[in-house]
């Protein structure tokens, strides 16, 4: 293999620039600089035999453009020839350049030698073009052939030794050494051959006469011509010559010019008159009439024109083409009655008509490009058109409204390339018509459509109908309850559509949110796995997931507020005084209380909210029914009358508690009130009743909200009667101690429920009046100092 490099730079001419359509032309400009890069890459020129089997190796041509093996590939490199067959393979794994067919030399080149295959190698990613050519080397595979097996010579006899006669040259397909070199002719007393060169480098043969001619002596000589060509071995061919000695003729016939110039187009039909030729002898009688003939004349003319014998007429066998052959040589010959010759030539020059359209060839086709891609290569085309000068100039051009650019490359090569990123969410197809036109009268177009699909590229997180959801359950649910649904859509196509839903880790460790709440990933249902309790959780907070498909995938996420409902699931607690199973806890009432007399406070508590924890109390039974009643709102139980020494010294009062729920829910407490003359007076305790280890265990609670409570009252009554104590001690030293004090003002007493439910949130004041003497202290509370609305839940 033999290769070389070109390095010749080539420019686009300006005619041709001056055809961009005026909105391209600053990015024409542009890519002309491209250009110059493109043109001066050397030429890449391989040589290959003839006849050479399909698939054989021609060179390594990732290795010739610098390249390594993968790059090939990966720049989506291809191989095109200039006459649009596709004979060369090219292997981009190896970068192996590869026969695609077996070549024929002759087929592809017939005589011209050397005999060129013109390939362009494109490459992608960039895009870069090398120019290539291919040289066929011609093996000797054609022997040479004459046109006619026998030839007839008329030599009049008084023909001259040394006298030369040209015969008609054997034609070979094979070139250069192969082709034809030399002719020789039997051995013989009268003749010998020469081998010439005609004006088209042709090698002819020519007849020699070595001595005089007798016709009488002998009328007729027969000799063999054989043509030689240079191969190894050799091939011949060979032809009779007929040698007929004619009688004296000494004017030949003479053409009145030539050469004979003329010009047809080549859209003239068949059977068109060309020209006319006209040769003169000066010979009389049958000497002197002439016959046309065309002479030397090779297949491509004998198949295209004919010559009239008698009126020398030159006319059209078939039609014409510009873009195949542009002019003939045709050698005539006119010969006399005897058979002398003269010869001339005829130019004929073929006018281009512009009768082919432009050519759109697509070497490189991309259908579907991705989004967001800033410059995509869509296609690399070539375009064509075999007329010459303004039939064969050409313009490109798509529609203007599309988000494309052509730019033109190299010798005719155009790519298509997007003029930004393009929005699969805004146009996902288009349809880009290519046009070339051109500049002939009338003008030919050629149009091209190309459709090209916009892929999706995951460019769009799934959105969510709502930054937040807040969703209600009533508590005491059934477990796997639908409480609800999120939704989020994405507005990309396929697998970068498709929505996975999920539930995200809280950052509270106390929530067990998986025990709690479970997501269809499909379709964004919120279940509630089991059922809720208001009073344990009345509210919480997490985050849901929406993630797509995508590589690499897309999310987002929205908050989700479920609220627990409250149920009326609670009967009121009563936690003053204690019910239990011993025997009832005994309240003292001095006999000289006051009508209005705080004789206890029930204190209860219920754990639902809202208006199922507003408590009501109520007096359900009583020994004496108009002695006690029962404050409906606090549970403060007070004396209604003054007692007389008819009412009973002990008394059993049934109060009802009873929440505002909807069916309301209710406790009942039992008290017992023991009569007495003073507050010095021993308390006699009831029997007791024995307990077993069963309510022990159930009373366990009751017993330490009961020490709780009693704790935080004792350490606010203590701090009540410090204060109180200091106060008085200060202003009254000098009052009896059998006197009661006032203090001059309000001091305020808060009792909170550390669970925010039932009574004890009310705030009290109390009138306190401390009386003291060397036996007994007793301690009274009085009316409230704000008796109206204190003890209300809110």
């Amino acid at each position: 293999m033999a290769k070389g490099l070109d390095t010749n730079n080539r420019f686009p001419s300006m005619e041709k620039m001056e055809r961009i359509h005026p909105n391209r032309q600053v990015m024409a400009f542009i890519f002309m600089l491209v250009w110059v890069q493109v043109w001066s890459e050397p030429t890449i020129r391989y040589s290959i035999m003839e006849e050479t089997e399909s698939g054989s190796f021609v060179a390594h041509l990732a290795k010739d453009l610098g390249l390594r093996s993968g790059d090939l590939a990966a720049r989506s490199a291809r191989v095109v020839s200039d006459d649009y067959k596709q004979r060369l393979l090219l292997d981009p794994e190896t970068g192996d350049l590869l026969l695609r067919e077996k070549l024929d030399r002759e087929e592809l080149c017939a005589s011209v030698d050397p005999c060129v295959l013109h390939f362009q190698v494109s490459l992608e990613k960039p895009v870069q073009f090398f120019q290539g050519e291919l040289l066929i080397q011609d093996i000797n595979d054609h022997s040479p052939e004459f046109p006619d097996r026998e030839m007839l010579l008329k030599i009049p006899e008084n023909s001259q030794p040394g006298t030369l006669f040209p015969l008609n040259l054997a034609q070979d397909l094979d070139v250069g050494s192969n082709g034809l070199q030399q002719y020789t002719v039997n051995p013989n007393s009268h003749f010998h051959v020469l081998t010439r060169n005609n004006s088209e480098g042709k090698k002819y043969p020519e007849l020699v006469q070595d001595r005089a001619l007798d016709r009488e002596e002998q009328a007729e000589l027969s000799l063999t011509l054989t043509a030689l060509d240079g191969g190894s071995p050799p091939r011949s061919g060979t032809a009779m010559v007929r040698i007929l000695i004619l009688d004296i003729n000494d004017n030949a016939p003479e053409f009145v010019k030539t050469p004979y110039e003329v010009q047809v187009l080549e859209s003239s039909p068949p059977d068109s008159l060309v020209l006319t030729v006209l040769a003169q002898d000066a010979d009389t009688g049958n000497f002197g009439r002439v016959s046309y003939g065309l002479f030397q004349a090779s297949d491509e003319i004998q198949q295209t024109f004919s010559i009239n014998e008698i009126t020398g007429e030159i006319r059209l066998k078939r039609g014409l083409d510009f873009e195949k052959i542009k002019s003939y040589h045709v050698k005539i010959e006119a010969t006399d009655g005897g058979g002398l010759s003269g010869k001339g030539a005829v130019v004929i020059e073929v006018l281009d008509v512009n009768d082919n359209a432009p050519k759109l060839t697509i070497s490189s086709l991309t259908s579907s490009i991705p989004e967001n891609a800033p410059e995509v290569v869509v296609a690399v085309f070539l375009v064509s058109d075999p007329d010459s000068g303004d039939n064969g100039r050409m313009v490109c051009s798509i529609q203007n409204d599309l988000p494309f650019l052509l730019k033109p490359t190299f010798k005719n090569y155009y790519t298509l390339v997007t003029e930004g990123p393009l929005d699969r969410e805004s146009r996902a197809e288009y349809n880009i018509t290519i046009t070339v036109s051109d500049m002939g009268t009338p003008r030919l177009t050629t149009q091209h459509t190309i459709r090209v699909q916009v892929s999706d590229v995951n460019d769009n997180a799934p959105a969510f109908t709502q930054s937040s959801y807040t969703l209600f359950v009533q508590e005491n649910n059934s477990p796997a309850l639908h409480i609800g649904t999120i939704s989020a859509t994405d507005s990309d196509s396929g697998s970068h559509a498709h929505i996975t839903y999920s539930l995200l880790p809280t950052h509270d460790p106390q929530l067990p949110l998986s025990s709690l709440i479970s997501i269809n990933a499909d379709n964004g249902q919120l279940f509630a796995l089991r059922a809720l309790d208001y009073e344990a959780l009345q509210t919480f907070e997490f985050h849901v997931g929406a993630t797509d498909q995508g590589s690499p995938a897309l999310s987002s996420q929205a908050l989700v507020r479920v609220q627990v409902l409250d149920a009326n699931d609670n009967a009121p607690f009563v936690l003053y005084p204690l019910q239990n199973a011993s025997a009832p806890f005994t309240e003292l009432l001095p006999r000289a209380a006051e009508p209005g007399y705080l004789v206890t406070k029930v204190v209860a508590v219920d754990h639902d909210s809202g208006q199922n924890a507003w408590l009501s109390f109520q007096l359900l039974k009583a020994t004496e029914p108009g002695l006690f009643s029962v404050w409906a709102h606090n549970g403060e139980v007070r004396t209604s009358r003054l007692l007389s020494e008819r009412d009973a010294p002990k008394h059993r009062l049934l109060l009802l508690v009873k929440d505002n729920g909807d069916p309301p829910r209710s406790a009942s407490v039992t008290l017992q009130v023991l009569v007495v003359d003073g507050f010095s007076q021993p308390y006699l305790p009831l029997p007791e009743v024995a307990r077993g280890p069963a309510q022990d265990n159930n009373d366990l609670l009751t017993l330490y909200l009961v020490i709780a409570l009693a704790s935080v009252s004792s350490l606010f009554l203590l701090l009540v009667l410090l204060f109180v104590g200091v106060r008085l001690c200060r202003r009254a030293r000098a009052t009896s101690l059998s006197g009661c004090s006032v203090p001059e003002g309000h001091f305020p007493g808060h009792m909170v429920d550390v669970s925010g439910m039932g009574t004890l949130s009310q705030d009290y004041q109390y009138e306190v009046c401390l009386a003291g003497d060397s036996g007994t202290t007793d301690f009274k509370f009085f009316n409230p100092i704000i008796p109206n609305g204190l003890f209300q839940n809110p």
